[in-house]
């Protein structure tokens, strides 16, 4: 019997009974996930940009039988996921006009005076899908958005659209230098509803922080806990989020109000001391559920 309370060597035993030596490192079946979960996460640190197959193969070289499906399964629960490049949703038109990032030193003081736009991409089982949303920077309002297949204007100019229906057209909106932003049915549309264009300045995501801050509370807030698969899980769950986001969610850098409580303790103070607001906005906010 191999032991290491034996005079000689484990190596020396492997030896003289023609064992390999990997043989003393086997572990057998482990039916409790815990002890796979933390040598997962081991690996996992090490090696970040190994997918649930990679990962299988050095369980297995560990001495585990495991096999991929219970690896992705943990994965999953352990909310780990490969590190590689994701899909580009800005791209440049460089012959396009570009408008300066109006933004610098703005206080924002009032509701639909900035308006920021972005878009993110969402993935399924079979490829991805995109996001588009604006966002009011002082109250942090989800004010429209869109699904969309492809990256195109024509899903942008719904979100406006169903925006400005809802909340009233805004002073500014700032976005990125993208091809959908610098069209000309984008910055016509902008144009013709009086609407100042800012664009952010190249590689300064900092410029556009609220609406980036929104993507990561998307996805890490909601669509890991909830386990978005298809285009459907998506288009079942997203008017959720945004009801979460605009009702429920309380914000550090509101106090930790709402931004549908924000708008109310704006109108409170309109009412009692003429404080301004925008005078086109309309007073949506049992109407936020409505937005898709």
């Amino acid at each position: 019997m191999i032991g290491k309370n034996n005079t000689l060597s484990l190596r020396h035993q492997c030896q003289l009974l023609q064992l390999n030596r990997g043989f003393l490192n086997y572990k057998s079946v482990v039916k409790d996930d815990t002890e796979i979960s933390n040598e997962l996460a081991e690996i996992y640190l090490e090696y970040p940009v190994y997918g649930y197959r990679r990962l299988t193969a050095c369980l297995r070289r560990q001495g585990y039988k495991i096999n991929s499906k219970r690896v992705l399964r943990l994965m999953r629960e352990m909310g780990l996921k490969a590190i590689y490049p994701a899909p580009k949703t800005t791209i440049v038109d460089r012959s396009a006009h570009k408008y300066p990032y109006a933004l610098a030193g703005m206080a924002v003081t009032k509701p639909n005076q900035v308006w920021q736009i972005d878009i993110t991409y969402l993935r399924t089982d079979h490829g991805f899908i995109y996001l588009n949303a604006l966002i009011d920077v002082y109250s942090r309002l989800i004010v429209g958005w869109s699904l969309s297949n492809i990256l195109d204007t024509e899903s942008c100019l719904r979100t406006l659209e169903k925006a400005i229906a809802n909340q009233g057209v805004p002073d500014i909106i700032n976005s990125d230098q993208g091809v959908q932003f610098t069209s000309e049915a984008w910055i016509t549309e902008l144009i013709n509803q009086g609407i100042l264009i800012s664009m952010s300045g190249k590689g300064r995501s900092n410029d556009n922080a609220h609406i980036e801050r929104l993507w990561r509370t998307l996805k890490y807030e909601w669509i890991h806990l909830n386990g978005c698969r298809s285009v459907a899980d998506y288009k079942r769950l997203l008017p959720k989020f945004i009801a979460w986001y605009n009702h429920l969610r309380p914000h550090q850098a509101l106090n930790y109000l709402t931004p549908a409580e924000m708008l109310i303790n704006m109108d409170i103070m309109e009412k009692t001391y003429g404080f301004p607001t925008a005078s086109t906005r309309h007073n949506s906010i049992n109407n936020q559920e409505g937005l898709s």
